[in-house]
């Protein structure tokens, strides 16, 4: 037992560890203990199986996202529409975003997605190595959201250094550091507020228009949406979309490193790239830490759980269940039930860029493939605490591809 852990602790959280450990883990719990326990990051319950995850992230009268969201606490500064409401207050939120991330919509972006995929692997194609996360998957899904988010070069400059930021303080678990460079997010948005109420643009290409252009029905009275809450919205909307491609597209790259006749089936038939795009989601979930809390005493998986506890919905195990998947450890293409993955969540916080981050993943999963002909690890692989599961640093070796 670790020396962090409690007697009575079913788990002990290791930051950091390979992401094999700690799948090997969440197969002994859904086995043996499927709702579990642990004292470590300030104390919580891990849901581990499917169907219990499925009924936890879909009952948000029974286990409410307004208190904590994501294991270990990270929001010290304020609270951040739509995740951190449940319905009916989040849902004027997602209204106004919703129609900017639809499938429609996000079609029309690929050809700026792929500029700026193909803007992003080309240092490292002409060194032939590199941090692939660091270089690559951490940095275009910034640039994709800047474009998205109609950001001037100044706030797109800006956001490529604080979101990342951000990010390293969470994976860190530094408290003082979250908050400060969180408030330079907040400081981002009340800019680019500011910007949005002098030049408007588009509600139909623009968020942060969409948000200031929203009404909600207050006594019979179209009113605006609080503006602080328009603001930590837009602070959320900064970070939300760059962590999870690049720990996604880390875990592929390993992936295709230790199987390179499917890199190379990938090259061959790139029909067969949405397909692998949904069993990566489901095979390397890049979530095992968002959080509910328990509104009242329940029980979870014949487990008693109380009022007030915290409940991480670990998405990772869960599409490892094989009550649902057969074969889980293994990729499949093809597999008949690939549309029961949580990998984006279920019910009211069911992911908003579910669409843009296939998007993503399938434009970066072609050029990889496509462009690169072997891909080899070239070093230690770093993996991200929680709430992430995946590498946060994966140095590789590009092989050209082979045209004979």
């Amino acid at each position: 037992m670790s020396p962090h852990a409690q007697p009575s602790d079913d788990f002990h959280v290791e930051p950091g560890e390979a992401a094999e450990r700690t799948h090997a883990l969440y197969a002994d719990l859904r086995a043996r203990c499927p709702v579990a326990r642990t004292s470590g990051l300030g104390g919580f319950y891990a849901v581990t199986r499917h169907a219990d995850v499925a009924r936890v992230a879909a009952s948000p009268a029974e286990f409410t996202t307004t208190v904590q969201n994501v294991v270990p606490r990270v929001a010290y500064t304020g609270r951040r529409p739509p995740l951190h409401l449940d319905p009916p207050e989040h849902t004027p939120y997602r209204a106004a975003l919703n129609p900017l991330l639809s499938a429609q919509r996000v079609a029309t972006l690929e050809p700026m997605v792929r500029e700026v995929v193909d803007d992003a692997l080309r240092p490292l194609l002409e060194r032939g190595r590199g941090d692939l996360c660091a270089e690559f998957s951490g940095r275009f899904p910034v640039s994709v959201f800047g474009r998205w988010m109609n950001l001037d070069e100044a706030l797109t400059s800006q956001l490529m250094d604080a979101g990342p930021a951000f990010i390293r303080s969470v994976q860190a678990f530094d408290a003082d550091a979250m908050k400060s460079t969180s408030l330079v997010l907040y400081d981002m948005a009340r800019s680019l507020l500011q910007q949005r109420r002098a030049h408007p643009l588009p509600v139909d290409v623009d968020p942060v228009s969409a948000l200031l252009a929203a009404r909600v029905d207050v006594d019979g009275v179209a009113t605006p949406l609080p503006e602080e809450m328009i603001v930590g919205t837009v602070r959320q909307v900064l970070v939300v979309g760059i962590v999870a491609p690049m720990v996604m597209l880390g875990s592929i790259a390993i992936h295709l490193a230790r199987e390179p006749d499917l890199h190379r089936r990938l090259r061959e038939e790139p029909a067969l790239l949405p397909d692998a795009v949904e069993e990566f989601l489901r095979l390397y979930s890049p979530y095992r830490g968002f959080a509910r809390t328990a509104v009242h005493d329940c029980e979870i998986g014949g487990r008693q759980v109380p009022a007030g506890a915290a409940v991480a919905l670990t998405y990772a195990s869960a599409n490892r269940d094989s009550a649902v998947f057969d074969d889980p450890d293994r990729f499949v293409l093809g597999r008949p039930n690939i549309q029961d993955h949580l990998a984006f969540g279920r019910g009211p916080h069911f992911c908003a860029g579910a669409h843009l981050a296939r998007l993503e993943l399938r434009v970066a999963l072609e050029a990889l493939v496509g462009r690169i002909g072997r891909i080899e690890v070239d070093g230690p692989v770093l993996y991200c605490p929680y709430p992430e599961i995946g590498p946060y640093q994966v140095p590789v070796r590009l092989h050209a591809v082979d045209v004979r």
